[in-house]
């Protein structure tokens, strides 16, 4: 009987590799890496995600999961801690939750632009924030994810131009001590409301404004309700696409370069598509008959990143903000 099986076997084997089945299990076989965002299948940055799955198909299989329908929002890097959760596009403050030093990384007017984003995670700064999330949430952050700048958006017409002019604006903010210091740190008075009722907050006068990118501000409305857009641009929005370390780990240096440089090309896209919205959208405010004008964008950097060191510095790697600065 031993010796039939054998034979049978090495039929069976001659018989798949005459037929080229061989490859066809081995790719049946390739790592499945489920994937969790906040945003929903109709984002931009779910087309990069997709264009990026793509590009590493031979590779990887991803699993996606939008919309958090997988683990609900700032929980997916305890998941991915766990082995419960591959790849993540996390978000930075989840990070700075578990690292104080990655406050930094989501501070007001650190990053001028979606460039200057990029060009610090490729930087020595931003390689060292990267070992420091490697080596203590063993996670690899392998780029940064655009999805707009945050502008301020009022409807009072009052001319901004320093942060004091917002002193004693309520400027609506998301709950949370994050996002109310945030609110401190460009001069105004925030105000917690529910992102779905901030449209009849600003209706009624409840509050005098608000604060998202360009083109949210637009999806919801707000421009019907308010007369100015300052472009303050007091953060650049992004997360970081993650990969656990023992995926990352697991790869050749082949396989390593081939799924960085395919990130590093999906996400460029994605910011570009990004920057032609951002712009559309302005133009749309402006034949709409909305003030949209830039204030003296020195004077608010200076006054926020002051309060963020007062608050947060002693957190932060020594030398860091000055070297992002100068970047």
């Amino acid at each position: 009987m031993h010796k039939i099986t054998r034979r049978s076997a090495l039929a069976a084997t001659s018989s798949m590799l005459a037929l080229g089945a061989l490859p066809s299990a081995f790719a049946q076989g390739k790592p499945k890496l489920r994937f969790s965002c906040a945003f929903n299948e109709q984002d931009l940055r779910a087309d990069a995600y997709k264009a990026f799955a793509a590009a590493i198909k031979d590779d990887f299989e991803i699993q996606p999961y939008w919309a958090n329908t997988l683990f609900k929002q700032g929980a997916e890097l305890v998941a991915m801690q766990r082995g419960n959760l591959e790849l993540c596009n996390l978000a930075p403050a989840d990070i700075s939750k578990q690292i104080p030093a990655w406050s930094l990384m989501t501070s007001a007017y650190l990053f001028r632009d979606p460039d200057h984003v990029k060009k610090t995670f490729k930087s020595d700064v931003g390689r060292e924030f990267i070992k420091m999330a490697r080596d203590q949430l063993g996670i690899q952050v392998i780029t940064p994810v655009y999805f707009g700048s945050r502008h301020v958006n009022l409807k009072p017409e009052k001319l901004i131009k320093t942060p004091a002019d917002l002193s004693g604006m309520k400027l609506r903010m998301p709950p949370g001590e994050y996002w109310q210091f945030l609110g401190e740190a460009i001069g105004a008075s925030p105000t917690p409301v529910p992102f779905t009722e901030v449209y009849t907050a600003l209706q009624t006068g409840a509050i005098d404004g608000q604060d998202n990118p360009l083109v949210t501000s637009r999806q919801m409305k707000f421009y019907e309700v308010t007369s100015q857009f300052v472009l303050t641009g007091h953060v650049i929005g992004y997360d970081v696409m993650s990969v656990t370390t023992k995926i990352w780990d697991a790869m050749t240096p082949a396989q390593q370069a081939k799924f960085q440089a395919a990130a590093d090309k999906a996400m460029d896209d994605n910011t570009a598509r990004y920057k032609t919205q951002e712009t559309e959208t302005i133009e749309f405010y402006k034949s709409s008959g909305k003030k949209v004008y830039a204030p003296d964008l020195n004077a608010f950097r200076t006054f926020a990143q002051k309060r963020y060191v007062d608050k947060y510095g002693a957190e932060w790697p020594k030398g860091a903000l000055e070297r992002i600065n100068a970047l």
